[in-house]
């Protein structure tokens, strides 16, 4: 199917910010408009030539989730101009002394909570007044507001959840009115679970959006500008705060135009064994990589003749990781002719015919690919080349193919 048949069926290739799904449905084309919150024009003749962006709006047929597929992140000065919020109508108060209390509930009486883009810090230095200020109150916003700091503790940068979380130690996060300006908010949300586990405390995440569910009811089209690169239904927002953790409260309020999640942030057991895993690797792998160094270097010392057998590839690769240089190691072969006059990369070893072995017989010939290995020295034994030792990288070391254990025979 052709790009223009798809986009003409209503389907498009995009991926979701939300459940990262691939295909989307066509939902809105809004046309090109200025910016709509954050371009703060001085003059009317500045508002009228304001640059134009694409409003190309999508919707994942998974999670219901609607993007702007054409956003670019760039294009709003998010670091000049603040994100203001009207925090002063009646109801809206209400609906902020309600979900404050909601993650207050939930809180030790001495609480450290963040604000992530707090903005002025509105909601965290409600908090913190609603505690009598014992605790600690942090609010983070690459903008500085001329309220940020008052009150309670403001840093003027970005928050880094797998950093962040570990010193500050928090019991709850706090993200209001951010995740709809986000490329990826699932990401955000990923790494503050994975903080809460590396910082060794239970910690809550309280979410909160704008809500699109009576777009359906409505077909209002002002909800789309394009700060808001997403607009979460209720169905997409519980699909997003799924991938931080448990979703304990789950509701939309302020007569249904926002939605709100209280989540106990965590990783499933068996992600955290996974990475405890690739950890362990990760400490093997440096320990072999110089183990092996040390076992080549000690072979080069000796004035053992060697060759490599393979030169691109997995073969080119073992050179790298391992620093088989042309220096000490020059000859390098192979089976494959059209691979012969060419060069290692990197290293820079002239790839050679496997029948220079037959003329030119070496104490010890390193097959870097195991998984060939079985074929390869069959084919040294029909060529009738000759060499003392046959050796493999095997567990962190070279072993001797023909006299050692390994799963390759």
């Amino acid at each position: 199917m052709t790009s223009q048949s798809t986009e003409t069926s209503g389907l498009v290739a995009a991926i979701c910010p939300v459940c990262h799904y691939s295909v989307a449905s066509v939902f809105f084309d809004g046309g090109m408009q200025p910016l709509a919150t954050l371009g703060w024009p001085d003059s009317s003749e500045e508002a009228r030539n304001m640059t134009r962006f694409a409003h190309d709006f999508v919707q994942c047929p998974r999670c219901t989730h609607v993007w702007n597929r054409s956003f670019t992140y760039d294009a709003v000065p998010y670091q000049n101009n603040a994100n203001r919020m009207f925090n002063s109508g009646g109801i809206w108060k209400g609906h902020l002394a309600e979900t404050r209390d909601l993650l207050l509930d939930a809180l030790p009486d001495e609480p450290t909570v963040i604000d992530i883009g707090c903005g002025e810090g509105h909601f965290v230095r409600g908090l913190a007044e609603a505690r009598q200020k014992k605790g600690r109150f942090v609010g983070f916003d690459p903008n500085t507001a001329s309220e940020s700091g008052r009150g309670v503790e403001f840093h003027s940068r970005y928050f880094k959840p797998l950093e962040d979380m570990s010193e500050f130690k928090p019991d709850a996060i706090t993200v209001r009115h951010v995740l709809e300006h986000l490329l990826d908010p699932a990401a955000l949300l990923e790494q503050l679970a994975w903080g809460a586990q590396t910082a060794g405390k239970p910690c809550w995440l309280f979410a909160e959006t704008p809500c699109i569910d009576r777009v359906f009811e409505t077909d209002r089209l002002a909800d789309f500008f394009f700060e808001h690169v997403s607009h979460f239904t209720t169905e997409s927002f519980r699909t997003l705060l799924e991938r931080a953790g448990e979703v304990v409260e789950l509701s939309r309020g302020y007569d249904g135009e926002v939605v709100y999640g209280l989540v106990r942030l965590q990783v499933p057991e068996s992600q955290v064994n996974q990475a405890a895993s690739s950890l362990t690797f990760a400490e093997r792998a440096l320990s072999n990589r110089h183990n092996i160094r040390e076992q080549l270097g000690a072979l080069a010392g000796a004035g053992t003749s060697v060759a490599i057998w393979g030169g691109t590839g997995k073969a080119a690769a073992f050179i790298h990781q391992f620093q088989a240089d042309a220096d000490r190691f020059p000859i390098v072969v192979d089976s494959d002719p059209s691979k012969v006059g060419t060069h290692v990369p990197g290293t820079g070893q002239p790839i050679q015919s496997r029948d220079v072995l037959k003329e030119r017989p070496v104490d010890t010939i390193i097959i870097p690919t195991q998984w060939r290995a079985k074929d390869i020295v069959a084919e040294i034994d029909r060529e009738g080349i000759c060499a003392e030792r046959i050796l493999i990288e095997h567990a962190g070391k070279l072993i001797d193919f023909r006299r050692d254990n390994h799963p390759y025979n």
